[in-house]
């Protein structure tokens, strides 16, 4: 039988990881029945992204990278899905994998779907609810532009649901017909394999940190409504500062250039304070292994990052979200994310909750058993085998 042939779209490292479990199963045990043609669309330029990256963390290298560059959101999407397209007129695939909610994602699906390519987007569903955001309009269109929306929670699959998508549809389907499905999280997946991979590679790791297990708190910030506000740059790390010191808590901070540049341009005072401070430890920004070890020995996480906040469920941690919104609105609901945004009362509060109450929670098992990534690719070649 001849083998089903997908396009794999990657537009950023946090999308090469998650496309990562794909290509491990599809390697695996969909090695005579998948064929896997990975496009890299070089959306965010990024030094780590080298033979040593993909070495380390045992991932396929791509088979085009389309080397588009950063840009301003209009200007990039256009000219990925130009490129883009090129590439899937060219191989003819039987379907067209995405992930999330970059402008790669968006340009691909529209690009795919306007050549009546049949699109997969993976981690549908998934909603802040903040139409200001870049990422949710990219969400939102290319879950409309999809055949098969993998849903990775039950709030997804619910919005989805609210959103007129049908999951009693039946074959044969299509961009008009589109089939919905539950799965659990490819994150998930990949949490589990590269936890015990960091184990491995990095156990000198935290020694170099200086310190011990469940005896620090890991921060990380980059998102640009928190580095661009002087205001709530300020806000935050005073609050940080704060708290270290009132609880004698190394806080382990790799933080993001853009991160350190607006605090040395727009809070100087307060970036000095911090680069000198006995409990303050900014590091550069860490590989994902390094992240993940991070993650899984901090006895809690403070970030405004979406994919973290996760990882910090994965690894039965509390979690503190410097944001207004969070597209993980089960983890919030369960108490172990507390959304805080820029308010030094929140943080505290939410702070003060998490060290009386971190022994007594519970973190359900929401994103699956840890073999979503060939669920997924039961229910691709279902779909798409002729």
């Amino acid at each position: 039988m001849k083998k089903l042939k997908i396009l794999n779209i990657v537009g950023a490292r946090p999308q090469i990881i998650k496309a990562s479990a794909i290509s491990r199963a599809i390697a695996g045990e969909f090695s005579g029945e998948i064929e896997e043609v990975v496009v890299h669309t070089g959306q965010h330029y990024d030094r780590e992204l080298s033979d040593v990256f993909f070495d380390e963390l045992e991932i396929k290298q791509p088979d085009h990278n389309l080397q588009v560059g950063s840009g301003r959101h209009g200007r990039q999407t256009g000219m990925i899905m130009e490129r883009i397209e090129d590439v899937i007129l060219d191989e003819k695939p039987d379907c067209v994998i995405i992930y999330g909610d970059t402008n790669s994602t968006l340009a691909a699906a529209l690009a795919a779907a306007k050549q009546h390519f049949p699109v997969v987007h993976i981690e549908a569903g998934m909603r802040s609810f903040n139409k200001t955001m870049p990422e949710e309009l990219n969400r939102i269109m290319a879950d409309h532009a999809s055949t098969l929306l993998i849903a990775p929670t039950n709030a997804a699959f619910k919005n989805l649901m609210s959103e007129g998508f049908r999951p009693e549809n039946v074959a044969p389907y299509s961009i008009n017909n589109p089939r919905v499905f539950l799965t659990g999280d490819i994150m998930y997946d990949n949490s589990l394999f590269y936890a015990d991979l960091a184990e491995r590679k990095k156990q000198d790791f935290l020694t170099g940190l200086g310190v011990a297990d469940r005896e620090f708190v890991l921060v990380t910030i980059h998102r640009d409504s928190n580095t661009d506000d002087p205001e709530r740059l300020s806000a935050i790390f005073s609050t940080i500062k704060e708290l270290s010191e009132v609880n004698s808590m190394p806080m382990i901070m790799p933080l993001h250039p853009r991160t350190m540049i607006a605090l040395r341009n727009r809070v100087p005072e307060l970036y000095a304070a911090i680069s000198d401070h006995p409990f303050l430890r900014v590091i550069p920004p860490v590989s994902f292994l390094e992240m993940i070890l991070l993650e899984k020995r901090a006895r809690l996480i403070i970030t405004d990052s979406g994919g973290v906040q996760k990882e910090s469920h994965f690894f039965s941690r509390p979690c503190i979200v410097l944001r207004k919104e969070t597209e993980w609105v089960e983890l919030v609901k369960n108490g172990t994310v507390k959304l805080a945004d820029a308010n030094p009362a929140r943080i505290k509060e939410a702070w003060d909750y998490f060290v009386a109450n971190g022994s007594t929670l519970q973190y359900p098992a929401f994103y699956g058993d840890g073999k979503a990534a060939i669920i997924i690719l039961k229910e691709v070649l279902a779909v798409f085998r002729s």
